[in-house]
């Protein structure tokens, strides 16, 4: 998958990668691709806790064969990733009709990446014109780290014909 924004850099992929798995479902990579790059919705990530799972939205960037995000540090999400990287997503609209994809991934945590990913965020979710919650989130970019979902398992799903 690739991000076609502002900044299209990609980033290299990690040795020990696998690329995307299609699980099932009635969409191909191409269409996966088109959706997540066109998807400027949050995507849902539940991780393992000691008791129950926590699910957490989360802004997100397609990039190659991984989608990125970025969260605090010390959120909550962090921390349970540290502790188990495996985790689940889930990027689809509160609309009918209902589609979208889903799966799971081993999600790396990178601080020293969210000075890049922050702001590619940020542009594609507010746009290039200023704003007060841009200026805020940048000015706890220190605090940043960025997670990088890879080796992604995904199944689709779209109701499409069933509800028009």
């Amino acid at each position: 998958m690739s991000y076609r924004g502002n900044s299209p850099r990609a980033f290299p992929a990690s040795s020990y990668d696998r690329p995307v798995e299609i699980a099932s479902g009635p969409w191909d990579r191409s269409h996966i691709e088109t959706f997540l790059d066109e998807a400027v919705i949050p995507i849902r990530i539940a991780s393992a806790g000691r008791t129950s799972p926590l699910v957490q939205s989360l802004w997100f960037l397609p990039d190659g064969d991984s989608l990125w995000c970025c969260t605090q540090r010390e959120a909550v999400l962090t921390r349970r990733l540290m502790r188990d990287p495996q985790c689940g997503f889930e990027v689809s609209g509160d609309l009918p009709p209902y589609r979208g994809v889903r799966g799971s991934a081993k999600a790396e945590l990178l601080p020293e990446r969210a000075v890049d990913i922050l702001p590619r965020l940020i542009t594609r979710y507010l746009g290039d014109s200023p704003s007060p919650l841009a200026d805020w989130l940048l000015s706890r970019l220190d605090r940043e780290v960025a997670i990088r979902l890879h080796s992604l398992r995904v199944s689709t799903f779209d109701f499409t014909t069933r509800m028009t």
